[in-house]
C-alpha cells in the first residue's frame, strides 16, 4: 500500500511538471543509471569504430642508416599500396625511418644507435619487422649473424622471367641473403651515390608479400 501511495504521489507530481522540469526530475532520479549507460555506449562505439577503421599492415620495412626524402618515402609505402591495387583506406605499409646503427663507441650518435638496436631487435622478435633496407656494412653484419633468409627461396614463387631479371642483384655468398636494390627501379631513380641492400628476416610471416614488394622495387614505373 505504501509503495502504491508513493507511486501515486510521484505520478501526480510528474503531471504538474513542464518539459525542463521533467528532464531535471529524470536526471535527479536516474543519473547513475544514465551515466553507466553512456559509459557503456561510449566503450562499445569506440571499440566498433576501432575495428571498422583499423588498417591491415601489409608489411613492416625498416630503413637503417639511410636518409630519404618525402618523395621516396611515399614511393616506398603508398606506392606499393597502389602497385598492389589494395584499398588504401584499409591497408598500410609501416615504414620505420630514422633508424641508425653503429659499433663505434666514439660515434656522437652512439646512444641513439643503441636505442635503434633495441627497437629493431624487439620488432624482429615481435614479427613486426619483415625486412630492412640499409648500407653494405650494416647488411653484412646482419647477414653474418644469420638473420636473413635465403633470397632465392623467397623469390621462388615469382615468374621465371622476374627471377632471371633479379639474378644480377643477388648478394652472393654461401647462399644469397639479400639484394642490391639501388641499381634499378625505385632507388635507382632516387639517385643514391652508394649501393643499398635489402635483407628479409627469417621469421617474417609475410614472405609472399615481401616477394611482391621486391618485384615492385625493381619495376620501372
Amino acid at each position: 500500500m505504501r509503495n502504491q501511495t508513493h507511486t501515486s504521489v510521484k505520478n501526480k507530481h510528474w503531471k504538474h511538471l513542464n518539459g525542463k522540469q521533467r528532464l531535471r526530475y529524470i536526471w535527479d532520479y536516474y543519473k547513475l543509471l544514465i551515466t553507466i549507460f553512456l559509459i557503456i555506449l561510449y566503450i562499445l562505439s569506440y571499440t566498433l569504430y576501432g575495428r571498422l577503421t583499423k588498417k591491415e599492415v601489409l608489411l613492416y620495412i625498416g630503413l637503417v642508416n639511410m636518409s630519404v626524402g618525402e618523395q621516396l618515402t611515399d614511393g616506398l609505402s603508398h606506392g606499393f599500396i597502389d602497385f598492389t591495387d589494395t584499398d588504401a583506406a584499409r591497408s598500410e605499409l609501416r615504414l620505420y625511418t630514422g633508424l641508425y646503427l653503429t659499433d663505434d663507441p666514439d660515434d656522437p650518435n652512439y646512444e641513439y644507435a643503441y636505442a635503434s638496436r633495441i627497437k629493431i631487435m624487439a620488432s624482429i622478435d615481435g614479427e613486426k619487422l619483415d625486412a630492412i633496407i640499409t648500407d653494405k656494412k650494416t647488411f653484412d653484419a646482419f647477414s653474418q649473424d644469420g638473420d636473413f633468409c635465403d633470397m632465392e627461396e623467397l623469390l621462388k614463387n615469382l615468374s621465371p622471367q622476374t627471377r632471371e631479371a633479379l639474378k644480377p642483384y643477388l648478394v652472393t655468398g654461401s647462399r644469397p641473403t639479400g639484394l642490391c636494390v639501388s641499381q634499378k627501379g625505385l632507388f635507382n631513380k632516387a639517385g643514391f651515390s652508394d649501393d643499398v641492400y635489402l635483407g628479409v628476416f627469417k621469421n617474417s610471416p609475410r614472405k609472399d608479400r615481401i616477394a611482391e614488394y621486391i618485384e615492385y622495387l625493381y619495376s620501372e614505373q
